[in-house]
């Protein structure tokens, strides 16, 4: 073949390669659901089945703690919560007073998240981003356009979707207060929205119906299983607009969940404990479901009351600082939001905040919690794959939260060098 022949199809090439449109990835947060419950046939999730059948799906492992926000942030940072700084559902803040801390949801995410996230690399890529109900978020520079936990009629994206009449402003009033069912279909309707009116190249969406349910009736429920049917529909239309956009041929959806449940029959009130024991005033214990984090004012304290906790009805584990680093934990000395013990909570048991009544108690009703150790498979998530980028390969091997992010950044041609997960193999 003449050299200018080959000249010629090698421009030719390059200028196709250069004109093919990019990939968009859109990510598809189902808050609380648990791996362990798509091994049930009878799950009514059909649009769940059909991208599994179509992609690959896995058991995802989530760091501690297995929290909503620390695990959410591990998949957009690719970091445990011992280096991106989420240790709590907000900033752990110091009060100097008492209680010594408190957690701040509302801390501009440059302030709270301690790294880089994907979504700051595909934004300073050149492409456009966008949230719906994302967590650690707040006032994100690199966040195209946002659709906040909180909507209000003034903010931007709100306006646009007010005027175009797809909400209406008694949608959004009393927003807070309203049923999670409620929020999540108008989060639904946001997220249909940006893929119809901005088609973003990177989309994170989040929905909470389960995880609130799961909490109020215990995992494994008809109530439980009833949300998980509802979310299925919620997600069949996002995939809905995507095709609808004429995108079903670039798109990549990843549909992941933050943590699994635990069922719990009797909870576990450590700072009553302390209080009986006259360190009411001198040691706090701040619960997060399955474990709880324990702020000494004085380390000389520190073997009393890790005795006095270990004996506690409920309590499995007092766990020391030493054991932080295997567990992806900061120290105090590290991060000064985490506490200087942490305690894990025996099966069948969660930690909780009251403050009256007797140090262990039975509750009514089997409740639900997460935040257990992350080694408790039960605290395992879901990860499913299916669109543009993935060849239908069914199950594969266990994946992790941090896993997430890398697997964003190659579908979506961008660097992500703090990342510590490796991209998940789509093809």
């Amino acid at each position: 073949m003449p050299k200018h022949t080959l000249s010629l199809l090698l421009v030719a090439a390059l200028a196709a390669s250069a004109e093919a449109p990019r990939g968009k990835v859109v990510v598809i947060s189902l808050d609380g659901f648990p791996a362990y419950a798509l091994e049930d046939p009878k799950l009514p999730v059909p649009t769940l089945r059909r991208l599994m059948s179509q992609g690959v799906y896995a058991s995802k492992i989530s760091v501690n703690p297995t929290v909503t926000w620390p695990n959410h942030t591990s998949m957009v940072t690719g970091v445990g919560a011992d280096e991106h700084g989420l240790l709590a559902n907000g900033t752990i803040t110091r009060t100097g007073g008492w209680p010594p801390i408190k957690v701040e949801p509302f801390v501009e995410k440059t302030k709270m998240v301690h790294v880089p996230t994907v979504y700051d690399a595909v934004y300073q890529a050149g492409l456009t981003t966008a949230q719906v109900d994302w967590v650690a978020i707040e006032k994100a520079p690199t966040i195209t356009w946002a659709f906040r936990e909180w909507p209000a009629a003034d903010g931007p994206l709100e306006k646009e979707m007010l005027e175009k009449g797809v909400i209406s402003a008694a949608d959004l009033e009393g927003f807070t207060r309203a049923n999670i069912v409620f929020r999540d279909q108008i989060w639904t309707r946001a997220g249909e929205f940006l893929i119809l009116n901005h088609q973003p190249d990177l989309l994170l969406f989040h929905l909470l119906t389960l995880d609130s349910e799961h909490h109020s009736y215990g995992p494994n429920t008809l109530a439980g299983r009833t949300a998980m049917a509802f979310l299925d529909s919620c997600v069949e239309k996002i995939v809905k607009a995507v095709e609808k956009a004429g995108l079903a041929e670039r798109t990549t959806f990843l549909i992941v969940s933050d943590h699994g449940f635990k069922g719990y029959k009797s909870q576990v009130r450590a700072n009553i404990a302390l209080q009986q024991a006259g360190l009411g005033e001198k040691v706090y214990v701040l619960p997060e479901g399955g474990t709880a984090y324990v702020y000494v004012s004085d380390d000389a304290l520190i073997p009393q009351v890790r005795a006095l906790l270990g004996r506690v009805e409920g309590v499995d584990r007092v766990i020391g600082t030493e054991e932080y680093a295997a567990l992806g934990l900061p120290t105090p000395a590290q991060d000064a939001q985490f506490g200087q013990l942490l305690l894990a909570a025996k099966e069948g048991y969660s930690f909780s905040g009251a403050t009256g009544g007797p140090v262990t108690a039975a509750v009514p009703q089997t409740g639900g919690s997460h935040g257990y150790l992350g080694s408790d498979p039960e605290m395992n998530s879901i990860f499913i794959a299916a669109g543009a980028a993935v060849k239908a390969r069914g199950r594969i091997g266990t994946v992790s939260s941090i896993d997430i992010a890398p697997t964003i950044a190659e579908l979506l041609g961008v660097r992500l060098p703090t990342a510590k997960g490796q991209a998940i193999r789509l093809q």
